[in-house]
């Protein structure tokens, strides 16, 4: 660690502190003479390739300088060699970025103007970069968001999985087989021209947020899965994550509720920015990133449960499981708000 250090020009005698809320890349925040950093080493068994992100990053920072010189866009700073990514052999690939002084990242949305502030955010990024060509991109996780994909995934899951598991489960496999309408919705939506593929964040995770004292919200942050991709991926995550107050985790399914002030920040905040890039035919399609977004998830949990726990580490035997059950129901509930929720004027 200290000759990662050494060559970003931080001292080797830094107060190195882990973080531990990230769940894929391993980050500490380093305090020095010279000032704070984040350095993280990237999990390069989940990003393969991990230049193709150093490559997005650097494309996109050259374009926000160029064209929104006072935006706040936390990119890597470089190393001695004059790249982002140190790549240390036999170890990893290691980045430092400047640590935001006066900002902390919040786990859990506690209120609606939260959920308006992150949203506004995330769309303002999109926005920004709405005259940049997404096809410059690089796409560090092939088919992340493609609902067909992972709906064929759950079908082979159902020929090839363990038999115990697929026999036990018929009744959550049944429910999520009569959604399939839903990947039909998408299907249909990856052939019409008035959806474009734009710059989206693929993560938009309140946690992905810094926030001020005054509980605004500063920039974003944690860009790997910066790819082209289409806006109901951002908006979808942010519904699949802000919208109930208890997590993924939460096996008591009476505790999975909507909170319908927080679905109208989430718009109200992500359409403040966006609402001269989005067609007409996007528009109408708000509630649709919610169900796109959480029934993927869904499925997802479910078929890492059925091929016995590959993907998703888990704390007990069934907790994939639990996961797939929890992302049901909170489709389910979600569901029951579609009346009123697309009464929303936009």
């Amino acid at each position: 660690m200290e000759a990662v250090l050494q060559k970003f020009g931080i001292p080797s005698d830094a107060l190195i502190i882990p973080i531990t809320s990230g769940i894929i890349n391993k980050t500490w925040k380093v305090c020095s003479v010279n000032g704070n950093y984040i350095l993280q080493q990237i999990n390069d068994h989940v990003f393969v390739n991990p230049e193709l992100i150093h490559g997005n990053i650097t494309v996109i920072a050259s374009y926000l300088k160029k064209n929104y010189s006072s935006y706040l866009f936390p990119a890597p700073i470089l190393h001695s060699a004059g790249s982002q990514l140190l790549k240390e052999p036999g170890v990893g690939y290691f980045r430092v970025f400047p640590f935001i002084e006066g900002t902390h990242t919040i786990d859990v949305v506690a209120n609606p103007k939260q959920a308006f502030e992150a949203a506004e955010q995330f769309g303002r990024f999109t926005a920004y970069l709405g005259g940049f060509n997404c096809n410059q991109l690089n796409v560090t996780i092939p088919d992340f968001h493609n609902l067909s994909y992972r709906y064929q995934q759950f079908q082979e899951a159902l020929k090839s999985g363990n038999a115990e598991r697929i026999h036990n489960e018929k009744s959550l496999i049944d429910k999520l087989t009569r959604l399939q309408f839903l990947v039909k919705q998408y299907d249909a939506i990856t052939k019409n021209n008035s959806f474009k593929k734009r710059v989206t964040h693929h993560d938009t995770k309140i946690s992905n947020v810094l926030f001020n004292e005054q509980d605004n919200a500063v920039c974003i942050i944690d860009l790997d899965t910066v790819m082209p991709g289409y806006f109901i991926s951002d908006v979808g995550d942010m519904m699949r994550t802000y919208l109930c107050e208890v997590s993924e985790n939460e096996e008591d399914i009476s505790k999975i509720k909507i909170r319908p002030d927080y679905y109208y920040a989430i718009v109200e905040g992500y359409y403040k920015e966006m609402q001269n890039e989005l067609t007409n035919e996007e528009k109408k399609h708000f509630f649709f990133a919610g169900q796109f977004m959480i029934y993927m998830q869904a499925l997802r949990f479910l078929t890492d449960y059925l091929h016995n726990d590959r993907y998703y580490q888990i704390q007990y035997p069934t907790h994939n499981l639990v996961r797939a059950i929890n992302q049901v129901v909170l489709l389910e509930r979600l569901m029951e708000y579609e009346t009123e929720f697309k009464k929303m004027k936009l």
